[in-house]
């Protein structure tokens, strides 16, 4: 019995020892910079990193002002769903569309003198705050995300919701914090006493220290260039200036002949579209099959059947879902799945890239567009003959009312000679015989107009 709890007791000690020695894989996501398609690319490969490769905890370092809203959401989102443990630690700036990545990690700790709120939407160009519909949607997404972090034992929110959307809206008014004339912004002291923030750390090594993880080994992601690359391009500023290239080309190549740089345009603002859209996986290779055999109809249209029917419209129509489809992010189409904010946003995107298109087709195409280029995108010179402008050599016309005989027999046309020179020659009676005299009447379209003498 003495052997047995002696056993026992030592199975326990041994456990605890291999609790505490444990060696905590930690997983650093830096987010530094403001918030845009390279930021949510450099996410998403940090995420899928530490998942594959069994980190324990993935520790996201928020020093932001904020940035493009669809690329904060598509963050959070991705941050909410992550599979492993997330802490947020702010090491200065929380702001805007950081906050709401903040609020999306399981506990936040803040530097000392750090700040997180201010996450009213505005507009990119001069800071103008965008309208209620814009506020209203950002509410929602900030009082989803608190209300995830669920109720604790007391039937309270652990984050309120509330105090989220007060982060967006100044008429927000919550008793003992904040009136309807400001927008919350959070001291760390602040967010402790009201439960957005678990507590304040110098460094990642104090935030360890604070979740008391004393054993830990530290990796930290770091984008290649060709994260920024693909970043880039799945812009959709970007997207926009591609697909408007791809239209641009698609009509002019339909109004000339063969293939020249229009179709070479088109096709390399093709590649540039799809080709990071496949690296990152947002868009699936049959999506890229659906462009190439739009492609494929539209030349079978131009080179092969002439005039422009069913699959000419067919081959635009593929293509036009093709890059419709590219734009849709890690869509669903489960039923009671659909998210009809990523394809209002997909088809936003494509109506500004058409109306790019449209807009630059008719610069280069109307009198309008002539005027404003000042006459430079076409020519518009007419040469004229009687300005010296002639296409053939005009110096036979010197030739008219000289005297000269058929060569050959004329029916009516043959060979003259004048003097010692031959001439082509024209008959304006008929039947002229060789050997008959002829005089030089007309000279028409460079040739030599004759009749009897």
């Amino acid at each position: 019995m003495i052997r047995k709890a002696s056993f026992i007791l030592t199975f326990i000690i041994c456990s605890l020892i291999s609790s505490h020695a444990k060696n905590y894989k930690v997983y650093v996501l830096p987010i530094k910079d403001e918030i845009n398609s390279t930021t949510w690319q450099h996410t998403k490969n940090g995420i899928k990193e530490s998942k594959d490769m069994s980190y324990d905890l993935l520790l996201v370092h928020l020093n932001t002002y904020g940035g493009t809203v669809v690329h904060a959401d598509s963050i959070r989102t991705a941050l909410l769903h992550a599979g492993i443990p997330t802490v947020a630690f702010i090491d200065n700036n929380a702001a805007s569309a950081g906050a709401l990545i903040a609020l999306a990690c399981d506990s936040v700790y803040m530097r000392p003198d750090a700040t997180m709120g201010a996450v009213t939407v505005v507009s990119g160009n001069d800071g103008t705050q965008m309208p209620d519909k814009y506020q209203s949607y950002m509410r929602a997404m900030m009082r989803s995300t608190a209300e995830r972090h669920g109720k604790g034992k007391d039937g309270k929110w652990r984050r309120n919701p509330l105090i989220a959307e007060a982060m967006v809206d100044s008429r927000i008014i919550v008793p003992g914090l904040i009136d309807s004339t400001k927008v919350l912004t959070f001291t760390p002291d602040e967010a402790l006493e009201w439960h957005y923030a678990e507590g304040k750390a110098e460094n990642i090594d104090d935030v360890l220290s604070k979740l008391n993880i004393d054993n830990y080994t530290i990796s930290e992601y770091e984008p290649s260039w060709i994260d920024y690359l693909l970043g880039f391009f799945t812009n959709p500023v970007v997207q926009s200036i591609l697909i408007m290239i791809i239209i641009g080309g698609i009509y002019f190549e339909l109004q000339t002949p063969g293939m020249g740089f229009p179709s070479l345009a088109a096709l390399t603002a093709a590649i540039l579209y799809f080709l990071p859209l496949y690296l990152t996986g947002i868009a699936s290779s049959w999506i890229i099959i659906l462009f190439v055999v739009g492609l494929i109809l539209l030349l079978i249209e131009l080179f092969v059947i002439p005039g422009f029917g069913i699959a000419g419209v067919a081959g635009i129509a593929l293509m036009i879902a093709a890059i419709f489809m590219g734009l849709l992010e890690n869509f669903s189409f489960t039923p009671g799945e659909i998210d009809l904010s990523v394809i209002w946003k997909s088809l936003l995107t494509l109506i500004i890239a058409f109306m790019l298109a449209g807009s630059i087709l008719y610069l280069f195409t109307s009198k309008f567009g002539q005027s404003i280029m000042n006459n430079r995108g076409m020519l518009t010179h007419v040469q004229k003959v009687e300005d010296g402008y002639i296409g053939v050599d005009n110096s036979l016309s010197a030739l008219i009312g000289e005297s000269g005989i058929a060569l050959t027999d004329m029916r009516p046309s043959g060979k003259i000679g004048i003097g010692e020179n031959r001439y082509d020659g024209v008959s304006v009676d008929g039947f002229i015989l060789a050997g008959q005299k002829v005089k030089v009447v007309d000279y028409i379209n460079a040739q030599l107009y004759v009749k009897t003498v």
